[in-house]
């Protein structure tokens, strides 16, 4: 039994549907009291009612939602409204059928206009959120924020490039020059290699060097370290911990970065509210993933980015190609999040790598590049008019991103040739040209660049040269030297331990790292199962039990410790170019997380090889046992420390460490008695003879025969070894750290 059809339940699945309810209305009387969607002769439609009735007849539009799912539209069936006749009383309504090949009209109904004003079944706001993209329209914070003008002129680059005997340099920017206000958002496009990375870099502060040219303002002042707490930048590649969660990675930022007077509840509110604002919440419990761990997609990888910088309400929003490995619809809704961040007065600068049409024109200003020279500088809207007046224009229906990209390159195919080129071309020689008659890259690239010189740089260079109307307190502000910390330094301490545990726990617990060392404690207990201490012959073999111990955790930690600022460089380049925490702070909870990951896996290895063995069943030999185990994990961590923080490539890195580890243990006493004066000082630096002498000690203190040779004092100058070890590396580490010249120049 078909369900009666209401006035405000139309059903299009079917083209027998359709006809159904088109007779159904036709024979409705028509409604004669006007309604708020009328005009005063009865017979208009609102603007905003037409609106909705044209985007319903539209092919392709779709509505969805709880209330409004009473409209579906089927390829089978199109139906397209007149208004005027509908206004009238004497619509015509034609709907086809491509199923059944019929055409059905009918004459003489009119669609009660009440029920089309009042119901809204076509609103963008029913539009199902995209859950790849998240929400559609975003409302962006909209507090007060620092309004910055950002000013460049006559930016230069080079890089000195060294050879074995000589050396280059090489221009990499050739005087570019530009300007983006607040509520503006500017694109760099241009061809891969063309300076697009390096002049992000260079107005957002993070290339500082003696080789930069030019003139950079904000609000006509230069840079200042004030501008690390107003200024975001999202990089190119997605520098992210991956065992985070969405939901703790924006915690943290959002700690570490809001100024210290909001309270540590209001920052994690807003922490909730940048999740919300970037469609992010039903991914919040959800890690971020990296190369071997699953997590987020990609689309919602860069939200969280984007979402790591607007915490902060920045005045200035750099970003480097955040559309790159996005599909069109997560690009196009990316875009439209910057579009939301620049409506509310922020400056947004953009670089973007071959952008769709729709992409294209949500931007107000343009930077066109191609090998480090400017081409183009203005409104987006505004680059196919100028390069049409100078002779480049589509010869075929073009997305003009492609037609520009073409023209920085140089490739003027199906582009139409300029006057002035062809003349250079038959005036030339025959080697000038091409194949297809048309003039070389070189030779294109040379007629923009002088094009842009001839015709529009004067202008706009003119209009960089005027002052801003600015208020002096603006200017000041900007111009400060202070840097502003979001939290103290005892609050970044804590905030970074914490972080440090929830990363890492993962890699210290997992069941490939704990099957390692378990199994090894194993294999030991059994080759020296409960092994004879009264016999000189029995201590002998558990003399080489002892040193093992000593070998196995010295070198275990050196080679993990190794990784550590390696591999979190980029992270540590990101966040102390933004001035999220001191170094210090962040090295030392650094260092001190690792401490209770690190101990835990030794306890369980001696529970194994201690009793396995038959060493000393007391409780304050296997105490002092562990203490000394512990001892040597924490002096060779900071030997790897030490050494990845020096060196800061994993294979030197690695290569180094194996030499100086296998130097330790050959000095560490059991395999050499009798070590040349001139080389006797090794074994003092060796971390595995200190802690085997101690071990030594402990087990055989009553034993007065030295015990393979080795004699064992009261043990206080190997503890203090160690202790000057753990100490003594971790600060060269440190230091390293220190002087390590950041690209970001923090």
């Amino acid at each position: 039994m078909e369900k009666p059809i209401n006035s405000t339940t139309l059903a299009r699945t079917k083209s027998d549907q359709l006809v159904e309810t088109l007779a159904a209305a036709f024979k409705s009387p028509t409604q004669s009291d006007q309604t708020p969607g009328t005009s005063d002769s009865g017979g208009t439609l609102s603007r905003k009612s037409s609106r909705r009735l044209m985007m319903a007849a539209s092919p392709g539009r779709s509505s969805g939602g709880s209330k409004n799912t009473h409209i579906r539209k089927s390829r089978s069936a199109q139906m397209k409204l007149d208004l005027e006749e509908v206004s009238s009383g004497a619509a015509l309504s034609r709907a086809s059928s491509a199923s059944l090949g019929l055409s059905f009209s009918f004459t003489g109904f009119t669609v009660p206009t009440d029920e089309i004003a009042d119901s809204k079944p076509f609103s963008d706001d029913d539009i199902p959120d995209d859950i790849e993209a998240g929400t559609c329209k975003p409302k962006f914070q909209t507090e007060p924020t620092l309004p910055i003008y950002l000013k460049f002129t006559d930016v230069t680059y080079k890089v000195i490039i060294k050879g074995m005997t000589t050396s280059e340099e090489r221009d990499i920017l050739n005087g570019i020059s530009g300007a983006v206000n607040p509520g503006e958002v500017l694109a760099l496009m241009g061809p891969s290699g063309s300076g697009k990375t390096t002049l992000l870099n260079l107005i957002g502060g993070r290339l500082i060097q003696s080789t930069v040219g030019g003139t950079i303002t904000y609000n006509d002042q230069p840079y200042s370290k004030f501008l690390k707490s107003r200024i975001g930048f999202v990089t190119q590649d997605d520098v992210l911990f991956p065992h985070l969660t969405v939901k703790e990675t924006l915690t943290y930022a959002a700690r570490l970065r809001l100024p210290k007077a909001l309270t540590k509840q209001q920052k994690e509110k807003r922490a909730i509210d940048v999740i919300y604002e970037l469609g992010l919440e039903r991914c919040q419990d959800t890690m971020i993933g990296g190369s071997f761990v699953r997590g987020v997609s990609g689309g919602e990888r860069k939200r969280v980015c984007i979402g790591n910088e607007i915490i902060i309400n920045p005045s200035l929003l750099f970003l480097d190609e955040p559309t790159s490995g996005l599909d069109s619809t997560t690009a196009l809704r990316t875009v439209q999040t910057l579009q939301h961040i620049a409506e509310a007065g922020k400056t947004v600068i953009t670089t973007i790598h071959q952008p769709s049409s729709r992409l294209f024109h949500k931007f107000d200003k343009l930077i066109l590049l191609g090998k480090g020279s400017l081409l183009y500088f203005g409104k987006a809207s505004e680059a196919m008019v100028y390069f049409s007046s100078i002779g480049c224009s589509p010869l075929i229906s073009m997305n003009p991103a492609e037609f520009l990209l073409d023209l920085a390159n140089g490739n003027i195919n199906d582009i139409s040739v300029p006057s002035e080129l062809e003349d250079k071309v038959e005036m030339g020689n025959s080697e000038t040209e091409t194949r297809n008659g048309k003039p070389p890259p070189a030779v294109v690239h040379e007629y923009l660049v002088e094009a842009y010189e001839s015709r529009v740089a004067d202008n706009e260079t003119k209009k960089l040269m005027t002052p801003l109307p600015l208020d002096e307190e603006l200017k000041l502000k900007v111009s400060s030297s202070k840097r502003q910390w979001g939290a103290s330094w005892w609050q970044q301490y804590c905030i970074l331990f914490c972080r440090g545990i929830k990363e890492r726990r993962h890699d210290y617990f997992s069941w490939l790292r704990i099957t390692q060392v378990l199994s090894t404690a194993i294999i030991l207990g059994l080759l020296w199962w409960q092994s004879d201490s009264k016999s000189t012959r029995g201590r002998q073999d558990q003399a080489g039990l002892l040193f093992f111990i000593a070998v196995f955790w010295g070198f275990f930690p050196v080679f993990t410790a190794i990784f550590t600022f390696p591999q979190e460089r980029a992270m540590l380049s990101k966040e102390r170019a933004a001035d999220m925490y001191r170094l210090s702070a962040y090295f030392l909870a650094r260092t001190t997380s690792d401490l209770p990951l690190d101990l835990i896996l030794p306890v369980l290895f001696l529970l194994v090889v201690y009793f396995m063995a038959g060493l000393r069943l007391s409780a304050s030999p296997f105490f002092l046992s562990m203490l000394t185990v512990f001892l040597c994990i924490v002096a060779a961590q900071g030997l790897g420390l030490a050494i990845g923080a020096t060196l800061m490539d994993l294979k030197r890195a690695t290569t180094l460490a194996s030499v100086t580890v296998m130097t330790f243990m050959l000095a560490g006493g059991y395999f050499v008695k009798k070590v040349p004066v001139f080389i006797s000082w090794i074994r003092y630096m060796s971390f595995n003879y200190h802690t085997y002498k101690l071990l030594l000690k402990v087990q055989y203190q009553d034993i007065m025969p030295p015990v393979n040779g080795i004699k064992t004092d009261s043990g206080l100058w190997e503890v203090g070894a160690l202790v000057a070890m753990i100490f003594g590396y971790r600060l060269l580490a440190y230091l390293s750290l220190r002087r390590m010249q950041l690209h970001c120049g923090a």
